[in-house]
């Protein structure tokens, strides 16, 4: 059985799979679950892409990336999981049931892994939250489909400066602010648009000489919002 740890509690909490589900019940749907607790280094990967799943992952603690390889062998970050975050949960219900991703712990990070069966199947506790888990899964899954959608899309746009200034007005709309905080590192934010950090970097040079942005360190201030929406596609 897991013992909830820390702040453990307000990250399930948060946790899209346990959403609509009272703080306190937590304990019970833990025990409903069973989910198996393992822990990783910084640097350690929780999966390799193609092997088999060991079910959905929940992260607790710490920060993960998901990876995967083109055909030339460079590695695309697909995206960066924090505490509360899910993977896996495109695949697990999959008759192959292998990660179709890498996975690679940025930090030390502790994982609860749940069999696909302890969500779908019927409960032995006759726990009444059994049905909010499985409608949660399907937001979830309808959800993970339209980022993965939008992936798609970023990695359609040719121009440099036109995948910048998307990713930067996504952020300035999902924040409600013209100062942006970045969610991933420069490096990660390179791989996750598919372009090469020098590259980025002599971009976002050329568009502060423009005066169009400004930025120090994991923030980015949008000065000329109008002249950054002319590239956003």
């Amino acid at each position: 059985m897991i013992i909830i740890k820390g702040n453990w509690k307000d990250v399930l909490a948060n946790s899209l799979l346990f959403a609509n589900i009272e703080k306190e019940n937590i304990d019970i749907m833990l025990a409903c679950l069973n989910p198996k607790e393992e822990t990783f280094s910084k640097g350690e990967f929780i999966a390799q892409a193609g092997q088999p799943m060991k079910g959905l992952g929940l992260l607790t603690e710490g920060s993960l990336s998901v990876l995967k390889e083109n055909v030339s062998g460079n590695r695309i970050i697909m995206n960066i999981l924090k505490p509360g975050d899910l993977f896996g949960e495109m695949a697990v219900f999959s008759e192959k049931r292998v990660w179709p991703a890498s996975i690679e712990a940025l930090t030390n990070s502790t994982v609860l892994f749940i069999s696909q069966d302890k969500i779908v199947g019927s409960c032995s506790h006759a726990c009444s939250f059994h049905r909010q888990i499985i409608l949660n899964m399907l937001k979830i899954l309808s959800e993970k489909a339209m980022n993965l959608n939008r992936k798609v899309e970023y990695m359609s746009i040719k121009g440099m400066r036109e995948k910048l200034c998307t990713f930067f007005w996504e952020l300035h709309k999902e924040q409600g602010s013209l100062l942006i905080h970045l969610p991933m590192k420069r490096n990660e934010m390179a791989d996750f648009l598919n372009i090469s950090r020098p590259s980025m970097s002599r971009e976002m040079g050329r568009m502060r000489d423009e005066g169009i942005i400004d930025f120090h360190l994991s923030t980015v201030k949008i000065l000329k919002p109008e002249k950054l929406a002319e590239y956003v596609q």
